[in-house]
């Protein structure tokens, strides 16, 4: 995406609306620390379990390490003559 533009800070938004709608506003916190544990539980799960429709209903984390592997692949090949 964009970076240092109101684009960048609507995604940012856009996540941390999602973050207090799905985790924040559901329940009571009765310690800093639950709130703290809840939140890398979250982040755990919306990165790495979340399915995505538009990256083929595979999680974030995954379609970021087959980015990864194909740009490996493609350097490690040789170049075509």
């Amino acid at each position: 995406g964009s970076r240092g533009d109101s684009y960048d800070n609507a995604l940012a938004e856009t996540i941390n609306g999602l973050y207090k709608a799905e985790l924040i506003h559901r329940r009571t916190w009765k310690t800093r620390e639950s709130v703290e544990l809840a939140t890398l539980e979250w982040v755990a799960w919306f990165n790495h379990h979340r399915l995505m429709e538009p990256l083929g209903y595979i999680p974030p984390a995954e379609a970021e390490a087959n980015y990864y592997r194909q740009l490996q692949t493609a350097a490690a090949e040789p170049p075509s003559t």
